[in-house]
C-alpha cells in the first residue's frame, strides 16, 4: 500500500484549517493551540526563522500574528480566531517545525474572545481537498 505523502496529511479530529494554510486545534471549551499545516512546511521548505507574538497580546481574526521565513520564502501567519495569546512554544527549533509542524512544532495557544470563530474555518475534508486542488493547479 502506498504511504500518503507528508503534504497530504490532514488530520481530522478537533482539527480545524484556514486557507491560508494554518491548523487550530481545539484543546478545551476556550482554548486552541495553532500552527502550519504539513502543506504549508512542504510549500515553505526548511524553515529557518520565524517570529511570533508576545504572550498576553490580543489579536482579531484573520490578523497576522508573526510569520515564518524558508529558505525560498517569507510567509505573514493569520490568526484564525480572535484572543489573547496565552502560550509561545519556547521549544521550537527549525528542525521541530520543519518535521513536525502539527505536533511539536506547534507556535501559540490562544484563549478564543468569540467561541463562533471555529464555525467559519474549515473542516479537514474541505481542507483536503482544497491543497489536492492547489496541488493540481501548480502541475
Amino acid at each position: 500500500m502506498e504511504e500518503t505523502p507528508k503534504r497530504l496529511i490532514v488530520p481530522g479530529d478537533n482539527y480545524y484549517y484556514t486557507k491560508t494554510h494554518e491548523w487550530i486545534s481545539l484543546d478545551d471549551r476556550n482554548t486552541v493551540t495553532i500552527g502550519i499545516t504539513y502543506y504549508a512546511q512542504d510549500r515553505l521548505g526548511e524553515i529557518v526563522s520565524w517570529r511570533l507574538p508576545k504572550k498576553g497580546q490580543n489579536f482579531e481574526k484573520n490578523h497576522i500574528f508573526g510569520l515564518v521565513e524558508s529558505n525560498k520564502h517569507v510567509s505573514d501567519l493569520y490568526l484564525p480566531v480572535s484572543g489573547e495569546i496565552v502560550e509561545i512554544n519556547e521549544s521550537l527549533s527549525p528542525g521541530i517545525i520543519s518535521d513536525d509542524p502539527m505536533g511539536k512544532g506547534w507556535l501559540i495557544r490562544v484563549e478564543m474572545s468569540r467561541e463562533g470563530d471555529l464555525a467559519d474555518l474549515m473542516s479537514p475534508a474541505a481542507y483536503k481537498k482544497l491543497i489536492e486542488e492547489e496541488i493540481k493547479s501548480l502541475e
